[in-house]
């Protein structure tokens, strides 16, 4: 009950994933989900995506490796992660207790690195799915980003498409000249859904020091300032392919997750706001269902892509 009416339904499926509800977490922001089991009920959130798995394990980049900024933040983590054995024995089991989709964001530094971790990920009891962050360098072809390079996202989602029968989201970089073609790639490589979106490429330097504030230089910005960015490429790419879409970038609370949910996605991740408010996707559910209610809408699925109509 909502103040004493009958709650909004809030129920998604999303690319043949049941959610309880549009609220997930974004990769690389709550850990493996036991990180912040002590501020939220895991079994209330639509689901959780965790943070980046490879094959082998990586340390990541040296520090410093985040810096805040007006309105969000910079990191340059370097995907550090344990490796995909210590993720299925020692991560999984602990996620597997709960009434919650566990989506795994997966990548690598080749195309066979990609695909074997799908491969191998493929009849894991406890995963829903698979978000396959394409933002990673290949190493056997220079260094080029495969998600900067049309033909390279092609083929590699096509790759890890074969390597499972997993629903498949693909998880694109806004950081090249027209995203709605990658979208497009995406869904002719057989991808079940996507990602909007990954973060945008930025750099702080120190004045006095002068030098970068991050040890990379470079780093990705995620929060609040980017928000009407990926609301804006949500609302494009939704008129352009047929896919459903999990919006991000900078979702603070339910009126910010109902922007991109108007703009035509079906779910949202809440990321930079946990380090913020360890509460913060319970936050943005309560707000989605108030506002829900308080429109006297019955059901999220029919103002989904309101606006990209």
């Amino acid at each position: 009950m909502l103040n004493g009416k009958i709650k909004p339904n809030v129920s998604i499926d999303f690319a043949g994933i049941k959610l309880k509800n549009p609220v997930l977490t974004a990769s690389g922001t709550f850990g493996y989900g036991e990180e912040y089991a002590e501020f939220v009920d895991l079994n209330k959130l639509g689901g959780v995506i965790v943070k980046g798995i490879s094959l082998k394990p990586i340390k990541g980049n040296p520090p410093p490796r985040i810096w805040e900024t007006p309105s969000g933040m910079l990191n340059a983590i370097g995907l550090e992660n344990p490796g995909l054995d210590v993720f299925i024995n020692e991560k999984l089991p602990y996620l597997r207790q709960f009434d919650t989709a566990v989506i795994v964001n997966i990548f690598g530094y080749s195309l066979e690195e990609y695909a074997r971790v799908a491969e191998l990920l493929d009849s894991v009891p406890g995963v829903a799915g698979l978000e396959v962050n394409i933002s990673c360098p290949n190493v056997k072809a220079g260094g080029m980003v495969f998600g900067t390079d049309l033909g390279a996202s092609f083929e590699l989602l096509s790759a890890v498409r074969k390597a499972t029968d997993m629903p498949l989201i693909a998880k694109l970089s806004p950081n090249v000249t027209n995203i709605v073609d990658f979208a497009k790639a995406a869904q002719d490589a057989g991808c079940d859904g996507l990602s909007l979106i990954n973060t945008l490429l930025g750099m702080a330097i120190d004045v006095r020091c002068m030098k970068p504030r991050l040890a990379n230089c470079m780093g990705g910005l995620s929060g609040p300032a980017i928000r009407p960015v990926a609301v804006r490429i949500v609302w494009q790419v939704a008129k352009s392919v047929q896919l459903p879409i999990i919006g991000m970038g900078g979702i603070m609370t339910g009126e910010d997750a109902l922007e991109f949910i108007l703009a035509g996605a079906s779910a949202v991740a809440v990321g930079t706001a946990n380090f913020v408010n360890p509460h913060a996707t319970l936050d943005v559910l309560a707000g989605i269902e108030s506002i829900l209610d308080e429109q006297g809408i019955r059901d999220i699925k029919d103002i989904i892509g309101a606006v990209a109509k």
